[in-house]
């Protein structure tokens, strides 16, 4: 879960087997202590359905394709998270997926998100 400018709120990383449907409900429901006045969250297709939109109260917006879109296209706020994504990945211990442990992964993805505000803060 990232805020509009794609800095890390709440992450929660879990086996590959889970589909982002399934995910998104416990990341929902487990970023409500840090961020309870968070009322609205974009998501692409993949998270339709009944099961994130009665996860918690945040409101779940699902950003879709224009119709008729042939081709590559930047999405209002779907990009933000694609975004996150390219600059955790420009540390190295994240290019690849080769943590042990669920816990593991998740400790990197946090010190990556604070190398991400340090250097913000830097410039």
């Amino acid at each position: 879960m990232v805020d509009t400018d794609g800095r890390a709120l709440k992450l929660q990383a879990h086996a590959a087997d889970i589909q982002d449907r399934d995910g998104a409900g416990p990341l929902l429901r487990a970023s409500r202590p840090s961020w309870p006045f968070v009322q609205l969250a974009f998501a692409d297709a993949g998270y339709q359905g009944p099961r994130v939109a009665s996860a918690s109260s945040i409101r779940v917006e699902i950003v879709r394709k224009p119709e008729g879109q042939v081709g590559f296209a930047v999405h209002a706020r779907r990009w933000v998270v694609e975004r996150f994504f390219a600059w955790i990945n420009r540390n190295r211990r994240l290019a690849k997926d080769v943590e042990a442990t669920i816990a593991s992964a998740e400790a990197f993805l946090y010190a990556a998100s604070a190398i991400l505000l340090l250097r913000r803060l830097a410039r």
